[in-house]
C-alpha cells in the first residue's frame, strides 16, 4: 500500500524489518523483492543490489529483473547485463523477459553466446511460442558451426510447422545436407507432417516409405505410423488402418503407442466382423499390456463376445474382474449392468489371463484431523477471512509438509471451493489421487469425493435440468468435463461459461427461450448459461435419442455424429462410443457417463 501511494520511505522502513520479525513467513522472498524495489526508488541502488544478491536461488524472473535494474542504477553495467541476460535467455516466457530485453538494448549489451540464444529459442518452443522461437532459430542459422546447423534447421522447421507455417519449413528442410540417422528421420517426419497438414496423402505416405527404409527403428517412424493409421481410420479404409496400427505395434512393441495401436487394430477387426481375430487380440491386449489404459475396454468387450457365444462363465469372470479392479471406470459400470442381468453362479470360472492385470496399489487414504493449533493453519484461517485465498493455500501447504499429514490436500481443496474456485479444487484432488476412479467410494474420505464431484449452482442446475427432462447428475458431469464449474471459462474456440456455449449458439437458444435483451456476456452468468445450456443439450437428446449420441454431438457437432452413425450397424450405443474416431470425443462421452454414475453413488436421488 505504501509503494502504491508513493510513500516509499514508509515502505522501506516497514519492509526492512520483515525477515527479522517474520523469519518463518512464506512471503520473506516476496518482501525482499519489494524492499529492494523500494530502495531503488529511494535512490539506494547498491543497498537494493545487496538485498537481491541473496535471493538469486532458485531463479525468479522478478528478482533477477530488479537486480539488473539495481546494478544498472549503481553503474555496475557488467553485473546488470548478467542479471538481465538471465531473465531474457533463461526465462523467456516470463512476463519480465521482454522488459529485460529492453533494458539490455538500452545498455547496449545485446551480445550473447550461441548457447544462451539456443536455450532461449528452445524454451520459447517448449512454451508454445512458436513464432518467437522460429525468429530466434532463424537468427542462429548463419552463426552456428556446420555440425550444429542441421539441428537448428530442424528446430526451426518444427517451430514453423507447429505455428501453422509448414510451407515455409519445406525449403529449410530441402537445404539440409545429406545425412542419416535421427536427423534424417526427423527431417522426413516433419516433411510428412507438412504433407499431412496440406491434405497431401500421397506425399505423406511417400515420406513414411522413406522413413521405413532410412530409419526402421526410429521413434519418428513410430509417430508416422500412428498418423498413418489415423488417416486411414478417418477415411474409413479400415483394413489399411489395421495394417498401419499393427505395423506400429510389431515394430515398436515396447513403444509408448504400442498398446493403443494394438487396441485400435483389435477393435477394427471386431467392427469388420472378424470375431475370432478380435477375441484373440482382446486377450493379447490384456496379456501383453496388462497395465495399459486399454485393458478396461478389452475386458468388457471380451466379456461381451463370450456372452454372445453363450459362455456365461467366461463373460462373468471378465466382467467381475473389470468391476473389482476398475471400480468407477466407464466400462466397470457397464460390466455391473451386464452382471445384474446374468444368472448368479456358485462356481465362478478362473482364467489365468485375468491374473495378469496388476492389482491396485494398496493404501487407503486416512481422514486426518487438521492441526488447528499449528501457527501456519491459524495464519491460513486469517488469510481466508481476508479473501486472500492463494496466500492461505501457501500456508496450508507449508504446514502440511511440516506436519506430514494427509489433511493438507482436502483443506487446500476446501479453501478453493469456499471461494468459488471449484475448478482449482478439482485439479488439486486429481493431482493428489490420480487413480481415484479405480477405487471404491469408501476408500477415500468423503471430502475428497465432494471436492472431486462438487454440486455448485445446484438449485439452478436442478431446476433447468428438470425443465428439460434431464438427469441433474448428467448435467453436472457435463459441466465438470466442459469447465470444471468455472463460470468464467473461455475455450480456444471461444465457447463460454459453465456449459461452454458458443455466443452464436447462446443467441439462437436465447431466442427460442424468449430470453429478452440477451447479449453474449450473459453467458458468464451461471443461471443464464445453465438455462440455455440445458435447453441446447435437450435438443441434442431429442435429435439423436440416446445420451451417448447427444454427448458426442455436444462435443464434436451433429454432422459428425450423423456421419459416424451411418458407418454401419452397432450392437448398442456403447459400441458406437468405442468406435468414435476422435479420441477427445470418445473419452469425453465416456468420462461424462462415468462421472454421472459417481455422482449418483455419492449423493443418491437428486
Amino acid at each position: 500500500a505504501y509503494l502504491q501511494t508513493g510513500r516509499d520511505a514508509e515502505a522501506v522502513a516497514t519492509l526492512s524489518e520483515f525477515s527479522r520479525k517474520y523469519p518463518d513467513s512464506l512471503l520473506v522472498r516476496d518482501a525482499h523483492v519489494l524492499y529492494a524495489n523500494a530502495l531503488l526508488t529511494e535512490g539506494r541502488a547498491e543497498d537494493a543490489a545487496a538485498v537481491l544478491e541473496k535471493q538469486r536461488e532458485p531463479v525468479r524472473a522478478d528478482a533477477e529483473l530488479a537486480l539488473g535494474r539495481a546494478y544498472e542504477a549503481s553503474g555496475q553495467t557488467a553485473k546488470a547485463a548478467d542479471a538481465l541476460r538471465n531473465v531474457y535467455y533463461n526465462t523467456p516466457t516470463s512476463l519480465e523477459a521482454d522488459q529485460a530485453g529492453a533494458e539490455l538494448r538500452k545498455l547496449g549489451a545485446t551480445t550473447a553466446s550461441l548457447s544462451e540464444r539456443k536455450t532461449r529459442a528452445d524454451l520459447l518452443a517448449k512454451g508454445k511460442r512458436y513464432s518467437d522461437a522460429a525468429n530466434e532459430y532463424r537468427d542462429l542459422l548463419n552463426e552456428v558451426n556446420p555440425e550444429e546447423r542441421p539441428g537448428v534447421q530442424l528446430a526451426l522447421a518444427a517451430a514453423l510447422l507447429r505455428g501453422g507455417h509448414g510451407k515455409e519449413a519445406k525449403p529449410i528442410l530441402a537445404s539440409l545436407p545429406e545425412t542419416s540417422g535421427e536427423v534424417n528421420a526427423q527431417r522426413l517426419y516433419i516433411l510428412g507432417e507438412i504433407a499431412r497438414a496440406s491434405d497431401d496423402q500421397d506425399g505423406f505416405l511417400r515420406t513414411v516409405d522413406q522413413l521405413r527404409q532410412a530409419a526402421p527403428t526410429s521413434p519418428w517412424l513410430e509417430q508416422s505410423l500412428l498418423a498413418t493409421g489415423n488417416i486411414y481410420l478417418l477415411k474409413r479404409d479400415y483394413d489399411k488402418a489395421i495394417d498401419a496400427y499393427r505395423e506400429l505395434q510389431q515394430r515398436f512393441p515396447n513403444g509408448s503407442r504400442a498398446s493403443y495401436a494394438h487396441w485400435k487394430a483389435a477393435w477394427l477387426n471386431l467392427r469388420q466382423g472378424r470375431i475370432d481375430e478380435a477375441k484373440r487380440e482382446f486377450e493379447d491386449q490384456i496379456a501383453w499390456y496388462p497395465a495399459s489404459a486399454e485393458v478396461p475396454p478389452a475386458l468388457y468387450w471380451r466379456g461381451r463376445l463370450a456372452e454372445e457365444e453363450g459362455d456365461s462363465g467366461k463373460a462373468r469372470a471378465f466382467y467381475q474382474k473389470l468391476s473389482d479392479r476398475f471400480r468407477n471406470y466407464y466400462y466397470a459400470e457397464l460390466a455391473r449392468e451386464r452382471l445384474k442381468a446374468m444368472k448368479a453362479s456358485d462356481d465362478p470360472a478362473q482364467y489365468a489371463i485375468l491374473d495378469r492385470v496388476p492389482p491396485l496399489p494398496p493404501g487407503k487414504v486416512a481422514a486426518d484431523e487438521i492441526p488447528t493449533d499449528d501457527l501456519r493453519v491459524q495464519k491460513a484461517q486469517l488469510l481466508e477471512n481476508g479473501a486472500l485465498v492463494d496466500f492461505a493455500v501457501r500456508e496450508v501447504q507449508a504446514a502440511a509438509m511440516e506436519e506430514k499429514g494427509s489433511w493438507g490436500t482436502p483443506e487446500t481443496a476446501r479453501l478453493y471451493q469456499d471461494s468459488g474456485q471449484y475448478n482449482r479444487a478439482i485439479e488439486v484432488m486429481k493431482r493428489a489421487v490420480p487413480n481415484y476412479f479405480a477405487v471404491d467410494i469408501p476408500d477415500l474420505p468423503r471430502p475428497y469425493w465432494e471436492a472431486l464431484f462438487p454440486k455448485p449452482y445446484w438449485i439452478d442446475l436442478k431446476r433447468y435440468s428438470s425443465q428439460n427432462a434431464l438427469d441433474p447428475y448428467l448435467v453436472a458431469s457435463l459441466i465438470r468435463q466442459e469447465s470444471e464449474f468455472n463460470p468464467t471459462a473461455v475455450s480456444r474456440a471461444n465457447a463460454v461459461g459453465l456449459m461452454q456455449l458458443l455466443p452464436n449458439t447462446g443467441k439462437k437458444v436465447a431466442k427460442e427461450e424468449k430470453l429478452r435483451h440477451f447479449n453474449a456476456t450473459q453467458l458468464f452468468v451461471p443461471g443464464v448459461n445453465l438455462q440455455l445450456g440445458t435447453r441446447y443439450f435437450r435438443t441434442m437428446v431429442d435429435k439423436f435419442g440416446a445420451f451417448e449420441y447427444a454427448l458426442a454431438a455436444y462435443n464434436a457437432g451433429s454432422d459428425r455424429v450423423q456421419d459416424w452413425l451411418s458407418q454401419g450397424k452397432y450392437r448398442d450405443p456403447q459400441e458406437f462410443v468405442e468406435s468414435i474416431p476422435f479420441t477427445e470425443t470418445r473419452e469425453y462421452v465416456q468420462a461424462i457417463l462415468r462421472n454421472a454414475s459417481v455422482y449418483r453413488q455419492l449423493y443418491g436421488v437428486p
